[in-house]
């Protein structure tokens, strides 16, 4: 493969690279056509919704809206600051609307990572509700401490939310030590890595950025910060990303793929 277009593919991902490689085949009419059918088909896997979508489709979906849900939604970012964020904590703004901020990666809130840190909130996690009604828990979404109005988050995509919160949340406690270490299978891990998430990581998890040439954020470099938010990705994809997620497969494939993660470069 000629070095610009290597690069291109690095730079883009795999997804938006695919198109570019068709472009240069075909002409440009052709082309033209194609780039716009395979990005109509983007669009639909980011924000459509399946005609008969699968527990595992809901399950992640839910867990997508429960990381961003304005962005999973294509929603403008909340202005202001969330009425029930506590003034004890510092940050502001439409991070405080977001389920993580004050529930936690590991779903406990002030039980879990967040009793101490920069999101310390003091606010109770979601494990209490694994089990309950999902309509019950809609309810909760939109009662007047959340305030989730059915404008900003539809009645569909709250009900998708709540299954999540009832049949879909991890013990992480179960897998993820207090000092970050993960009781995953490393070989697996890599067999797994290797042939589904390296399509647009790259095989040594660096081929995207998310920090910048002298602080980079690589999979290495996040799976060893913040496991916890790592393993919810690898279970949920991160949103607005067309991300694989390993919702439908067995919890401890994703153990093992954020073991081996673990392993890969920092920096």
């Amino acid at each position: 493969m000629p070095h610009a277009l290597s690069s291109s593919f690095h730079r883009l991902g795999w997804a938006s690279a695919a198109v570019l490689a068709v472009s240069l085949l075909l002409p440009m009419g052709t082309a033209g056509a194609q780039q716009a059918a395979e990005e109509a088909d983007h669009q639909d896997f980011l924000l459509g919704v399946p005609a008969d979508p699968s527990e595992a489709w809901t399950l992640a979906n839910g867990g997508l809206l429960y990381d961003n849900w304005f962005t999973v939604l294509a929603k403008d970012k909340p202005e202001g600051t969330h009425s029930a964020w506590p003034s004890s904590n510092t940050r502001t703004g439409d991070v405080t609307f977001r389920c993580k901020s004050c529930h936690g990666w590991d779903y406990k809130g002030a039980d879990g990572k967040y009793a101490s840190g920069s999101y310390k909130t003091g606010i109770k996690g979601v494990t209490g509700m694994i089990g309950k009604d999902p309509a019950e828990i809609v309810q909760i979404i939109g009662n007047d401490v959340h305030g989730f109005t059915d404008e900003m988050i539809p009645p569909d995509a709250k009900l998708r939310l709540a299954t999540f919160v009832s049949k879909g949340l991890v013990d992480m406690s179960q897998y993820i030590d207090d000092d970050g270490t993960v009781k995953g299978d490393v070989d697996k891990g890599r067999a797994i890595f290797q042939t589904v998430c390296a399509a647009c990581h790259g095989y040594d998890g660096a081929a995207l950025n998310w920090g910048d040439e002298k602080k980079p954020g690589y999979v290495g470099t996040e799976a060893n910060a913040n496991p916890w938010e790592v393993l919810h990705k690898i279970q949920n994809g991160h949103p607005g990303a067309q991300m694989v997620n390993l919702r439908a497969f067995a919890v401890q494939n994703s153990i093992d793929v954020l073991a081996y993660a673990k392993t890969l470069r920092e920096k």
